[in-house]
């Protein structure tokens, strides 16, 4: 199969574009990362009656819960933040900070607990990432938080839950 220089240029373009606004240490997965889940056997009429309504939309659908309406905003004790779709821990309490964007925000996933993937729903390059056992939508990372890392792993309340130690 042949490629026209119009398509050439497009995805040239493309290619750039996404280079460009992707943060060193964020590189967006070119292959599908969930393809080996288990979860993936689920239907959605499944997952509608595993989850509660708002845990749905975010963890199935990618949708996202408004600002500063999370309780987990608030969570500041000892223990582990699981993902609600499949109880996967995701993140340590110890990597949670007060990022003043109205998530619960983490500085550091659980090694294996999360993929990522490219997101131009908004029209611009973000890096979302999702459960990497149920493949439930959780969030969006951003290069943008607080040492060692400088990651910002914006996460939806609705989708995870917390375990205290």
């Amino acid at each position: 199969m042949s490629i026209d220089r119009r398509h050439f240029l497009m995805a040239s373009a493309v290619a750039a574009a996404t280079a460009a606004v992707t943060a060193p240490g964020l590189a967006l997965a070119a292959a599908d990362p969930y393809a080996a889940s288990p979860f993936r056997k689920l239907t959605d009429a499944d997952w509608r009656k595993k989850l509660p309504g708002p845990s749905y939309a975010v963890l199935r659908q990618e949708d996202t819960e408004r600002p500063g309406t999370s309780a987990l905003l608030n969570e500041h004790r000892k223990g582990t933040f699981v993902c609600l779709g499949c109880d996967l821990p995701l993140f340590k309490s110890d990597t949670k900070f007060e990022s003043g964007t109205g998530w619960p925000s983490f500085f550091r996933a659980i090694p294996g607990a999360v993929a990522s993937k490219a997101d131009y729903k908004i029209g611009v390059a973000r890096n979302e990432y999702h459960c990497a056992q149920c493949l439930g939508h959780q969030g969006h990372v951003f290069d943008d938080g607080p040492r060692p890392t400088g990651l910002r792993y914006c996460n939806n309340g609705v989708a995870i839950r917390f375990v205290p130690a």
